[in-house]
């Protein structure tokens, strides 16, 4: 029953942030074009639910090159694990790393949140390439559908840096949810946004 308040109010709840921040999206869009060539959207092949894939949106921030660059930063890793994450990432365009900033380059997968491939609060959805690599352990992490934010967004994000210790919040988040408990996380997101500490 709480599964589908949960569904029924992810539908309204997307539905009318649609709406509402269309204007953002499209003063986003624009930004994106005049700060670099290239599509407006990245479409960043992931997984969701029981390991099943799908394409999310994001505005894009990095250069067009970028998934041909990352190969050669591999080495520069700062997180143990699948997962890539670099401190001052040279593929992020000025433009993009404003928009991650206060992760605005997350909204369009509000679209996603419609469609039903995502929550607004959930594990983060990790890439097709990242789940290949990940153990049985990592895993576990889609046993519910993937989200914008989660408790790793709201509970030091930057300074988490073993996959491992990400997932133990996410099995957290699992084993403890209820609709409070997305509520709460929603709140901090807001605040997390308008304190600009992402990247």
């Amino acid at each position: 029953m709480f599964r589908s308040i949960k569904r029924g109010l992810d539908v309204c709840i997307s539905a009318a942030l649609l709406v509402l921040l269309a204007p953002l999206f499209v003063a986003l869009g624009v930004g994106v074009k005049l700060s670099s060539r290239g599509p407006v959207l990245y479409k960043w092949k992931v997984v969701g639910l029981s390991g099943r894939p799908f394409t999310g949106y994001k505005f894009r921030s990095m250069y067009v090159d970028a998934d041909a660059v990352k190969a050669r930063l591999e080495s520069l890793n700062e997180m143990q694990g699948p997962v890539f994450k670099l401190r001052g990432d040279p593929r992020i365009t000025g433009f993009g790393e404003w928009m991650r900033r206060y992760s605005l380059d997350e909204l369009p997968q509000i679209y996603n949140v419609l469609k039903g491939d995502m929550s607004l609060v959930g594990p983060r959805p990790p890439l097709v390439t990242e789940y290949e690599r990940f153990t049985d352990f990592q895993k576990l992490k889609l046993m519910v559908k993937p989200g914008i934010t989660c408790l790793w967004q709201v509970n030091g994000r930057n300074s988490i840096s073993n996959l491992d210790d990400w997932v133990k919040l996410d099995l957290d988040y699992i084993r403890t949810w209820s609709l409070r408990l997305d509520f709460r996380i929603l709140l901090k997101t807001f605040a997390v946004i308008l304190a600009g500490t992402g990247r």
